[in-house]
């Protein structure tokens, strides 16, 4: 048994087995302890308790499987697990009970506004519970103290453990009453919820301190039965999280990113970003990638098995972006067993290398700031379209450039935070407070490149409209306003007699025009700049046909605003670029997000990859080594359906610039196992990488 105090950071390959309740007695504990061993795994998370106890519990209402008679299948798993030295989490879900427990104890029941107790969606004769009240308060934190106590697991993880919506039991009532002194808002229709109405404003910053007091009383009453378990909340990340990500860092010495397969048109670089957000807030701590064997669309079938394709690829997303594999099986019975060979190929691998996998560091020298403050006071209900769609055509870009980079919480703009990077790319981060414009301000007097657009600092921190920008004195604009859009038919000029527009207009030589955005800030120039390389084709008519032509071929309204600010860089885009190429996908957008980024970056990058396909490029060093990870994500299935086979890109050219002081030794591909053809050119190595068909990594040992 793991007896060190951080443990968590021992861990590198989980496997977690849900149980559902007819499965005790039923279900096959030699083969999934034997399946844990194949696949390596050195930390399993095991159904526990919740809505319903897989272990003979001794607390009233706390529901026991009706299957369970007189075993213990989650003992049986954790000795079994125990044997292997493997890490344990005992996983609780408390959002939903039993008509008994609903008879004594009704306050335990979430409330609509309309005052009736909330039967479960999906099975009616179950109730869902209130997060924010006893429930969870006072029943679960008695469930976890049990657990811990009797069976000594590493920690627990709780599902579904924040509620589901607005409750307006009487609890919820009185304490919001007692913390706000108002009544808990009522408008709560869709579109009808304002984060900038006070009302709902307090709301969610007290909902969010009810979950983080909550997670503070689990994590303190489980450490004072074992004093190195620690409580792990399920969460999600980036932008659109309810609960601030850098304070959940504060509070878990891991975390598990809960975003376990493609649906709809999700991108396949998703998971990726995924382990990105995560990573802004938890530097070097351990995070979990959890990804499901089965589909996760909204028809909810939770006993499917994904292709091989789409779970390969959707691992390699996530290793190679600095996450732990976490693969997460529903019921213990198997319908279908294709994935088994599947994980233990992906986990084989991922043992092998192990010491390649342990990255100390990132070295990519960008950065996309995602900002959640901007998400829900300035976004609301719209943040999705003004928020988060930015930040995927940002980082859809990035990934065609094959720029490696990595991501910043808007908490976290200080000069420690920043120092890894050059460049900062703020998609349309329109909510910043004064400190955080001004932590950018110093960024740029270090050296530091800004790239942002649209509304970005046009607001401050609780959504409220400046005005004028906050970063208006690094823009070299004023606001004078208002927004205008959506536009149509408007297009931007090149200006090849600009100065900079050789670096601006690479990849879209022969252009005449370009499609411009749905959206415009206008904006004045306070003083001299580069000479814009792009200029603004006013909107003309699109109807009648006979009516389509422009009616100022030619303005001097810049397209984008370009400076240098001491040996910094920034560039403003009025305009949307970001979330109209995220919607449009238009090819010149992308190519004038990358010559943005590498022209206000100005500096030979870490590594370049020339060769066919759409890549994730990824370059992180560890203790005595470095390591590239190319992730194959050329697919006609891209942005929709799952991956149905692999397809093979050709030769790819990868020059990896060596960090000052360093020598290479031996040089390796970890996924085909071949020694590649290397050529070294001054501090640049030249690596030739045949074929890549999901991934590929490039070990390079120091000398």
């Amino acid at each position: 048994m793991t007896t060190t105090e951080d443990w968590f950071d021992k861990p590198m390959r989980w496997a977690q087995l849900t149980l559902v309740e007819n499965d005790p007695g039923d279900f096959d504990l030699d083969f999934w302890l034997d399946y844990f061993r194949r696949v390596h795994a050195d930390g399993a998370c095991l159904s526990a308790g919740g809505y319903v106890a897989y272990y003979p519990t001794d607390i009233p209402l706390h529901h026991r499987s009706a299957w369970l008679g007189d075993t213990d299948p989650f003992g049986d798993l954790v000795a079994g697990c125990r044997e292997m030295d493997m890490a344990v989490l005992a996983r609780t879900d408390p959002h939903a009970i039993h008509q008994d427990a609903a008879d004594a104890h009704p306050e335990w029941i979430a409330v609509d506004a309309e005052g009736n107790p909330r039967r479960h969606w999906s099975k009616p004769d179950a109730w869902v519970t209130c997060a924010l009240g006893p429930y969870n308060f006072e029943f679960m934190t008695e469930v976890h103290k049990e657990i811990v106590a009797r069976y000594q697991v590493d920690g627990i993880f709780s599902n579904r453990w924040a509620g589901h919506g607005m409750c307006y039991c009487e609890h919820c009532q009185r304490t919001f009453r007692e913390a706000t002194g108002m009544a808990l808002p009522r408008t709560c229709k869709p579109g009808t919820r304002d984060p900038r109405e006070p009302a709902w404003r307090a709301y969610l910053l007290w909902r969010q301190e009810r979950l983080f007091a909550l997670c503070r009383l689990w994590d303190n009453a489980i450490r004072a039965i074992n004093p190195r378990a620690r409580y792990i909340p399920n969460s999600g990340g980036g932008a659109l999280s309810s609960l601030d990500m850098k304070q959940l860092s504060e509070l878990t010495p891991l975390l598990f990113a809960d975003k376990q397969s493609r649906q709809g048109i999700t991108p396949p670089w998703a998971n990726g970003k995924n382990a990105k957000e995560f990573r802004a807030v938890y530097g070097r701590k351990p995070i979990g990638g959890i990804f499901s064997v089965g589909l996760e669309e909204r028809y909810r079938w939770k006993d499917s098995v994904q292709s091989e394709a789409e779970l390969r690829v959707w691992v390699a997303s996530a290793v190679a972006n600095g996450m732990r594999p976490w693969f997460t099986k529903f019921s213990g019975q198997i319908y279908d067993r294709r994935w088994l060979p599947v994980v233990e190929d992906i986990f084989t691998w991922h043992a092998r290398h192990e010491r390649y996998l342990r990255n100390t560091a990132s070295l990519a020298r960008v950065a996309v700031v995602y900002s959640q403050q901007t998400a829900a006071f300035y976004g609301g209900e719209q943040a999705q379209q003004k928020v988060e769609d930015p930040i995927l055509g940002v980082y859809q870009a990035l990934i065609e450039a094959r720029i490696p980079f990595e991501m910043v919480h808007d908490g976290l703009l200080d000069a420690e935070h920043l120092a890894p990077f050059k460049t900062l790319i703020l998609p349309n981060v329109a909510a910043l407070s004064d400190v955080q414009c001004d932590h950018l301000r110093a960024f740029v007097a270090r050296g530091g490149s800004l790239v942002a657009t649209f509304e970005t600092s046009l607001y401050d921190e609780w959504g409220a409209q400046r005005e004028d920008f906050g970063l208006a004195d690094l823009f070299g604009v004023r606001f004078v306003g208002p927004v205008e859009g959506p536009l149509k038919n408007t297009y931007l000029n090149p200006e090849p007699a600009s100065p900079i527009a050789p670096a601006w207009l690479a990849g879209l030589e022969g252009a005449g025009r370009f499609i411009y955005g749905g959206y415009h800030v206008p904006v004045k120039a306070m003083e001299p700049a580069y000479a814009p390389p792009l200029t603004l084709v006013p909107p003309y008519p699109d109807l009648p046909m006979e009516e389509v032509y422009p009616r100022q071929p030619h303005t001097d309204i810049p397209g984008v605003h370009c400076r240098q600010v001491g040996v910094g860089r920034v560039v403003y885009f009025p305009w949307d670029i970001d979330r109209i190429f995220w919607e449009v996908l238009n090819a010149d957008h992308g190519l004038m997000l990358r010559n943005a980024v590498q022209w206000v970056t100005d500096e030979e990058p870490p590594v370049t990859v020339d060769g066919p396909g759409v890549l994730d490029v990824t370059i992180w060093r560890q203790e005595n080594s470095l390591t590239v990870h190319l992730v194959n994500l050329t697919n006609p299935l891209m942005m929709r359906g799952s991956f149905r086979e692999l397809l093979p890109v050709g030769a790819q050219e990868v020059r990896v610039r060596l960090p000052e002081g360093i020598r290479a030794g031996q040089i390796r591909l970890l996924k085909s196992g071949e020694t590649p053809r290397v050529v070294q050119e001054d501090d640049c190595l030249v690596v030739a990488v045949a074929e890549i068909v999901d991934f590929e990594v490039i070990a390079i040992d120091f000398a």
